[in-house]
């Protein structure tokens, strides 16, 4: 009886040492767990993470010191981003000076000899090279915008702007170019649309769309454009009766410098939708187009509504 009594007590004592043992486990994972959340957090947020010396030949130890020496690499290549993106300002802002200067001059040389010379044909010259000065003038200003774009330097800062203000400033300015060609602008939207978006770069997109519209649409056409809020974005349409795009060359268009085989003819440098796209997708937004040869095209500016 006194042995089976000692052997009671005995599993009693292994069971009592196996539950305080898978406490203790759980305990360690708990800390463990939290310990490393931390030190995720602290690396996220870019702070330095701590050196755990009496934990070196732990697990979290050896985790603790491969997030150290992560975060230590995450850091030089920060730094070696920003240094590279400074560079490139620099560079960038050194060819907007060193071009506006020579462009200038041109421009004022011209207005010289077109006073100067009163032949036709000099006169003749003189315009095609003017607007092969402006048109250059105009290729660097963009190339300047599409390097501060993509490089970061310039930031797409977001408030709360009303979108049929952003638009109405976008319409104004095309509304000159669509008289030329009395073309009819339409717009169907309510009053006021408060929606999350950069203002300025918003109306630049807004003004590529329809500077294309006006481009390639027959004088006598129509533009409408319309903004439509949906449950998750708000919707800004430009459709135009103009001459379309094939479905296969719908994904080109996106692309730099791309122009279409038949409006070589047209003024331009293929970088508008390009611009477009990339001030859309920086503001967490996108960009789609419809269209039919010989039906017009639409393109679509989706905001997103809250974020």
């Amino acid at each position: 009886m006194a042995g089976f009594i000692v052997i009671i007590i005995c599993l009693l004592l292994l069971i009592i040492l196996l539950l305080y043992k898978l406490y203790r486990q759980q305990k360690d994972i708990y800390d463990f767990a939290d310990r490393l959340e931390r030190h995720l957090d602290d690396l996220l947020s870019d702070k330095d993470i701590e050196d755990v010396e009496d934990m070196e030949d732990t697990l979290f130890g050896k985790v603790n010191e491969k997030l150290g020496r992560l975060s230590k690499v995450w850091k030089v290549r920060q730094r070696t981003n920003q240094e590279q993106k400074e560079t490139i300002k620099e560079l960038i802002s050194d060819i907007s000076h060193q071009t506006k200067t020579p462009i200038a001059n041109q421009k004022l040389y011209l207005e010289i000899l077109s006073k100067e010379l009163t032949s036709k044909q000099g006169q003749e010259y003189l315009v095609k090279m003017e607007k092969q000065i402006d048109k250059l003038d105009f290729l660097f200003q963009n190339m300047v915008k599409m390097s501060r774009l993509e490089t970061g330097i310039i930031l797409i800062k977001k408030e709360k702007e009303d979108l049929v203000q952003t638009l109405s400033h976008a319409v104004a300015q095309i509304v000159p170019l669509a008289a030329k060609k009395q073309m009819e602008i339409s717009v169907d939207t309510q009053e006021k649309f408060w929606i999350l978006h950069d203002r300025k770069w918003t109306e630049e997109a807004i003004f590529n769309l329809l500077d294309n519209a006006v481009k390639y649409t027959e004088a006598g056409g129509k533009i409408h454009i319309e903004i439509k809020p949906q449950e998750i974005f708000t919707r800004l349409s430009i459709q135009d009766t103009g001459k379309g795009i094939a479905t296969e060359r719908q994904a080109q268009i996106f692309t730099r410098f791309y122009r279409e085989p038949e409006v070589h003819e047209q003024e331009g440098i293929g970088i508008g939708l390009y611009l477009a796209r990339q001030i859309m997708e920086l503001q967490n937004g996108y960009i789609e187009v419809r269209s039919e040869v010989g039906r017009g095209a639409e393109f679509v500016l989706y905001f997103p509504n809250e974020e």
